[in-house]
């Protein structure tokens, strides 16, 4: 490889990891939502995998029952993680050309 084509590629691989840090930036401010038992829980996560908002209908606390809210709540911020680690990765290939960079995404 030639020192130009050298000098080529640092370039890309700079301005790749300048678009990768603004590109998190951006996404620790979007949200994506995730709901369980048809809306009685809604999970709102980050682009940093950060649960961010959690909503509970009044009619979804039932002392008789906690272990059902439990598992409305566990299904919701699973769902909400899912949702937010998709919307990472798809951005995030967009920059990389669909390459899997490990430790990125």
């Amino acid at each position: 490889m030639s020192f130009g084509n050298m000098q080529k590629m640092m370039k890309q691989v700079q301005k790749m990891q300048a678009d990768m840090a603004r590109l998190q930036e951006e996404l620790a401010g979007r949200t994506v939502e995730a709901s369980s038992g048809g809306g009685a829980v809604t999970i709102v996560a980050n682009g940093k995998q950060e649960v961010v908002s959690i909503k509970i209908k009044q009619e979804a606390v039932d002392p008789d029952d906690v272990e059902m809210l439990e598992d409305m709540l566990l299904a919701a911020v699973n769902e909400a993680i899912r949702k937010s680690q998709e919307m990472v990765s798809g951005e995030m290939s967009k920059i990389t050309g669909g390459m899997k960079i490990p430790g990125l995404f």
